[in-house]
């Protein structure tokens, strides 16, 4: 390092909450081969010590001990001479408690700022656990750079960046903790560029990679110089340490031409993330692959070719369970889809148990009509045969359920909801299909799964069904599924009222069920498994309704209220009173 160039190595890695020893550990792989690369300083993801995000765990004195020793042996490790190193931990200081991000170099903890603005929305819980920080000024690497720090949502406002800048920063480096959600690289992007010319400064956005229960952060880090151009490109979805160039140019820091790597978007992105959210959720839990139930239906087919990109087909246990109304056509179209994927394939008749359920209950049932509840024994079964496979030989239960019946309810409670994961439950059924079609064309970059088609195209084209009675088919009792996930769509993505939803062209009545579908499975999915967040509402961390919930939107638009019987909103002071 000089004192017009240095050289930062990004570090864009998968933490596992908790495993602080183990995320240390990864702190000191990836310093050993910053070093060896001639690096000055390498710089890690928010909470990269506890990984993010910790929730409530963050809250036990023993885990902020255990961050905070770790932090202190990296620093003490500072003392061979070799890169300084940034990297984010919970911080205890005078009884608060903070988002911090420490500079360590030098065999000590030189610096420590703290996030100033704690997200609360969404996904996001960041105030019931941590307190705000001061606004920071940059801190002093080596005697050379002012280096500015703000974290993670600090730069989707203008307050933090603008101080920084006023009090001397010269480069801003931004540890992130970013989930995926569909679109949202361009929502980050736009922020950093707003950033970037507001301080006339360049910007390193380093974010986390890896699943951690229904989220999955996909990484995606970028440099911008100061006239926006780009500098690196990091890739998605995959680890990476990437090495950048700096060096002084008319007095101002630029990041010298580096990686570019491609970025998955759209389908490919929500495949993606679907296929790193389940790998990390079956190996960080310590599960040795899954089994799940492969019906011949499209919604299984996808979610056993996501466990094979995900894990390999030696990790993949598919079970095929035949009552009397399973079609030949599905049994043929589940085999095929076993083979192609090259997947552990076993068929398990369920006649004799479900019949003996149907004689135990045969006296309490006596004098009633045959419907839904012998219809859902099936179902409940097959969850039950599922979850004994996984009891015996230990592999974890993939759910299939996918958003549109999540939000309909069309799923059985200890049925085919059983199960520990659904990389599916934030996907509508129409994106089902269509990513299905895309999988048979494209895979992800390290995806262990074949290349090619490995969906049967019957599998894609044949009417869904879930097989619980002759002749039965999903729009027996649903809308079809173009205009159920429209209405889905904007009832939960939008919280749009009734009226506008019947404004873009559909019918009040079906709308009205839609609504009361979805009112009503709440119970359900409070009992569902997690499973990776893709669209900006998903069911669990984005959307909290009251199971118990009698209102229903009467469909008659905006309600203009009547001014004239407010008296005073929102006024200061004590009101007059007239005795």
């Amino acid at each position: 390092m000089t004192a017009t160039s240095f050289r930062l190595a990004l570090a864009q890695l998968n933490p596992v909450v908790g495993d602080v020893s183990g995320n240390a550990d990864k702190v000191r792989a990836a310093r050993k081969q910053a070093a060896g690369a001639g690096a000055d300083l390498i710089m890690f993801p928010e909470l990269f010590l506890s990984a993010y995000p910790p929730e409530d765990l963050v809250l036990k004195p023993a885990f902020q001990d255990a961050c905070r020793k770790a932090c202190e042996a990296l620093a003490r490790e500072t003392a061979d001479g070799g890169p300084a190193v940034l990297v984010g931990l919970p911080w205890l200081e005078d009884g608060k408690l903070y988002n911090a991000y420490a500079l360590l170099d030098g065999g000590l903890i030189q610096s420590v700022r703290f996030k100033v603005d704690l997200p609360n929305y969404g996904v996001f819980d960041e105030k019931r656990v941590f307190e705000p920080g001061p606004l920071p000024g940059p801190v002093v690497f080596r005697n050379h750079i002012r280096l500015g720090l703000p974290v993670c949502e600090d730069i989707w406002g203008e307050e933090v960046v603008e101080c920084i800048a006023e009090t001397g920063g010269e480069i801003l480096l931004v540890p992130n903790g970013s989930p995926y959600r569909r679109g949202v690289t361009d929502e980050r992007l736009s922020v950093a560029v707003a950033r970037v010319v507001e301080a006339g400064l360049p910007m390193v956005y380093l974010n986390q990679l890896g699943g951690q229960d229904e989220l999955v952060f996909e990484g995606g880090s970028f440099v911008l110089n100061a006239d926006k151009s780009f500098a690196c490109q990091l890739p998605a979805f995959r680890e990476a340490i990437a090495m950048t160039e700096w060096e002084q140019v008319d007095g101002q820091w630029r990041c010298r031409p580096g990686e570019m790597a491609a970025i998955e978007s759209g389908d490919e992105a929500d495949y993606a993330a679907c296929v790193l959210g389940l790998r990390d959720y079956v190996q960080k839990n310590g599960f040795p692959g899954v089994v799940l139930g492969l019906s011949g239906g499209i919604d299984s087919a996808l979610c056993a070719a996501m466990a094979v990109d995900a894990l390999g087909a030696d990790k993949v246990r598919c079970v095929m369970m035949p009552y009397r109304f399973t079609s030949q056509e599905s049994l043929d179209d589940a085999r095929a889809c076993a083979d192609a994927l090259g997947v552990r394939y076993e068929i398990v008749p369920i006649s004799e148990p479900v019949e003996g359920f149907e004689r135990a209950l045969a006296d309490l049932f006596a004098g009633t009509n045959r419907g839904i509840t012998e219809e859902n024994l099936q179902s409940r079964v097959r969850g039950t045969l599922l979850m004994s496979i996984s009891n015996k030989f230990g592999p974890m239960v993939v759910t299939t359920g996918n958003k549109s019946e999540m939000s309909c309810g069309y799923a059985t409670l200890y049925g085919d909801m059983n199960g520990g994961y659904n990389p599916i439950k934030d996907l509508y059924k129409t994106e089902v299909f269509r990513i299905c079609h895309l999988r048979n064309r494209w895979k992800p970059a390290g995806a262990l799964g074949p290349d090619g088609e490995v969906i049967p195209e019957n599998i894609i084209v044949k009417p869904p069904s879930a097989e619980l009675r002759e002749n039965q088919k999903d729009q027996d009792s649903l809308p079809p599924y173009d205009v159920l996930d429209d209405i889905l769509a904007c009832l939960i993505e939008h919280e749009m009222r009734l009226a506008d939803i019947v404004a873009r062209g559909h019918d009040l009545e079906t709308v009205k069920k839609v609504e009361r579908l979805l009112y009503l499975a709440e119970y359900k999915r409070r009992q569902a498994a997690p499973g990776v967040k893709v669209t900006r509402k998903n069911f669990g961390r984005d959307r909290r309704y009251p199971i118990v919930n009698k209102f229903r939107d009467s469909g008659e638009g905006t309600y203009t209220p009547d001014a004239a019987l407010v008296k005073g909103v929102g006024k200061a002071g004590v009101e007059s009173f007239d005795f």
